[in-house]
């Protein structure tokens, strides 16, 4: 309700400014969500300004980089796509967003440590831009160091035109198909996003997390929430990420990755490391010939998760899913 009420004020306030039935000029063409081709990568902008761009070639797996949020802040770390002498240059895995997991069906495709498993891209199935909406959609191959193919994905972002915010849905369901696909119980997954420098927890950065159930900080490792938030400041405004884990999801409320040096991450495979369970605990296997999804909804905003009214924007997103 929070949304649908933010986004009707700002269409009658769009209706105002512009005059209902207006003829379309130049700069009516630029509002919406725009995706075109570059050499390597789709770029995505949102009204006329960069907001992503999504990296499918020569990577060991997709990723998106960078991403840009409110105020056109740049809300991912740099490295290891730049250099910048202000950012730590570890875990060069982390590529600013992205979907991987430590063990499927034995094979790491999580990190760049050999022997690893890469997530190459097979095709597009949709490249829309629109005033509303953007999609891009698209299959893999998850490849093992043997080149056998282990499983494949179809997986869709859809990107959204709300001022004052970027909201985005990142749905992915994997198939086993070339058998059945067990995603391991490890810590080393899933749903990532590296968070800019001076956002993370650690000093020196100024970032603070918290989840749904009210657990801040550094006691959200491993703990299962339906959402989890990480502000912090970027050149000295407070903005944040919130990311939602859809109550439809298998596993839901999913565990939370979540470190103090801005790896933020939903991992809902991890039960032996975050729960000290036993080995094996969090194994998700997948039939052969079926699949299984996973949507996630990622809210960058302004402020932190009070002020952004992170719960609300969940409990609609909550709603949504239950009527689809």
């Amino acid at each position: 309700m929070l949304l649908r009420r933010f986004v009707s004020a700002c269409a009658l306030f769009f209706l105002f400014v512009t005059g209902c039935g207006s003829p379309a000029s130049n700069s009516s063409k630029s509002r919406g969500v725009l995706i075109t081709a570059q050499p390597n990568a789709l770029r995505v902008e949102i009204d006329g300004q960069l907001f992503t761009e999504y990296h499918y070639k020569d990577a060991n797996r997709p990723y998106y980089y960078p991403v840009i949020g409110p105020e056109n802040l740049r809300m991912t770390r740099d490295w290891p796509m730049a250099s910048p002498p202000d950012e730590e240059h570890d875990h060069p895995h982390h590529r600013s967003l992205w979907y991987a997991h430590g063990d499927v069906n034995g094979v790491n495709f999580w990190t760049d440590v050999t022997p690893f498993g890469k997530i190459v891209h097979d095709k597009f199935i949709e490249i829309k831009s629109g005033r509303d909406v953007g999609v891009i959609q698209s299959t893999d191959n998850w490849v093992a160091p043997d080149g056998s193919i282990v499983c494949t994905d179809e997986r869709t972002m859809r990107i959204y035109n709300h001022p004052g915010m970027r909201l985005f849905d990142f749905d992915i369901t994997i198939h086993a198909s070339h058998g059945a696909v067990t995603f391991g119980d490890t810590k080393e997954g899933t749903m990532a996003i590296r968070l800019a420098e001076t956002m993370k927890l650690k000093k020196p950065g100024q970032g603070h997390i918290v989840n749904s159930e009210g657990v801040r900080d550094d006691q959200t490792w491993g703990k299962r929430a339906d959402w989890c938030d990480y502000s912090g400041p970027v050149d000295g405004k407070t903005v944040g990420v919130a990311i939602f884990d859809n109550p439809a999801n298998p596993l839901h409320p999913t565990s939370w990755h979540v470190r103090d040096y801005g790896l933020f991450a939903v991992n809902p495979f991890g039960l032996h490391d975050f729960e000290k369970k036993p080995a094996h605990s969090g194994d998700f296997t997948i039939p052969a010939g079926k699949s299984a999804t996973f949507r996630y909804r990622f809210y960058l905003h302004d402020g932190d998760e009070k002020q952004a009214h992170v719960a609300e924007m969940y409990a609609d997103y909550a709603r949504e899913a239950e009527h689809k």
